[in-house]
């Protein structure tokens, strides 16, 4: 601990991604924690202009993680919160080819540094429920322990596989080092902006035909919470981060009142298309393989190591509905588009009848 920090609690802090909301957010709670002296966030690119008043007791450093290990070790860091993960690609900043380079390369630079401060002894590391990955030969509930039954088909899910392992690696290497690993579902909430809020906030949601997964969500501010509470506190392991209970798909939309587009599964990436020339924002074969397959995890693990239980996937669902709610509206081009959609998906599921034997 550095001098000056309170028992317990890591004097300096470095945290990873500050420029966008998830990092920004963890940065501003560690810096206003009296616990903790000194916060830096580090991220290559300047904040959104929108953060900056968040961030106003970080020290921001402009830094790429392969550049990161002098920083440690100057700095004497005590903690690492590893946020600099992207979700799904964006081909205007390189694709998927710029995601791996980010999400795999750079958290093993990452890790590179941090073996070599010797003052460190925490390490967070933001995971994905993703990592157990989707398929028809699934449980009902995936605990920490549980293997993924197939390899993800999706970007996001096969890097944070390859993201644990490294990290589990890690572990081996500096077992004076207390390594926590946040596998979080997915993000919700009044704040949260993702893929997948961007989903549920379109006015019409294609669905797959005959599926209605289980999905739970997790709130924003609970996620928040969690990390706070893993850097300032000793929480070694893996843990699962999910709000209590599901919500099936068809429940999920009902409660945002959208209009269900149902579809057969190999025609998703098709309707996708025509979702994002409708403005309804992009899907990954992670999101796809989702909305099949449907994924639950058990959070007992961080009930007794946290004493803390996020608020439940419904209340965390309702919270964006509440948000949302009245901000989108169907118009006649959409609404005669989801006809179409439809109308079309029953003409596939005809033609699949008659060709059967």
């Amino acid at each position: 601990m550095t001098p000056g920090g309170t028992p317990g609690a890591p004097g300096v802090v470095v945290v990873t991604g500050v420029g966008r909301f998830l990092g920004a957010n963890v940065a501003a709670r560690l810096a206003a924690d009296p616990r903790i002296e000194r916060v830096i966030g580090v991220d290559p690119a300047p904040p959104n202009p929108e953060l900056a008043d968040l961030l106003t007791d970080v020290e921001l450093v402009r830094l790429d993680l392969d550049s990161l290990g002098g920083l440690l070790i100057d700095l004497d860091v005590d903690a690492v919160v590893h946020l600099a993960l992207v979700t799904a690609p964006d081909q205007q900043q390189g694709g998927r080819a710029a995601m791996k380079e980010q999400n795999v390369i750079g958290t093993m630079q990452l890790l590179a540094a941090c073996q070599r401060a010797p003052r460190l002894r925490r390490l967070v590391v933001r995971s994905s429920t993703a990592a157990y990955g989707v398929s028809f030969r699934d449980p009902a509930v995936f605990t920490e322990e549980t293997e993924p039954r197939e390899v993800p088909r999706g970007g996001f899910g096969r890097d944070i596989l390859d993201i644990e392992g490294y990290v589990r690696g890690f572990r081996r290497r500096r077992p004076d080092v207390t390594a926590t690993v946040l596998r979080f579902a997915p993000f919700i909430g009044y704040t949260a902006d993702t893929t997948l809020t961007r989903y549920f906030a379109q006015p019409v949601v294609p669905t797959i035909f005959g599926r209605d997964p289980r999905l739970q969500f997790l709130h924003i501010d609970d996620a928040l919470t969690v990390l706070h509470r893993a850097v300032a506190e000793e929480h070694p392991g893996t843990f699962n981060v999910a709000g209590p209970g599901v919500l099936s798909l068809s429940q999920a939309i009902r409660r945002a009142g959208r209009v269900a587009v149902p579809v057969l599964e190999p025609g998703l990436a098709g309707v996708a298309a025509i979702a994002r020339s409708l403005g309804f924002g992009r899907y990954g074969l992670d999101q796809v393989d989702l909305f099949v397959h449907g994924r639950v995890v058990d959070t007992s693990r961080l009930e007794r190591e946290f004493g803390f239980t996020p608020r439940s996937t419904a209340a965390a669902f309702d919270d964006f509905v509440r948000a949302h709610h009245g901000g989108v509206v169907v118009t006649r081009d959409q609404l005669a588009a989801a006809e179409q959609l439809v109308l079309e998906s029953i003409r596939q599921v005809r033609s699949t009848v008659r060709e059967r034997p």
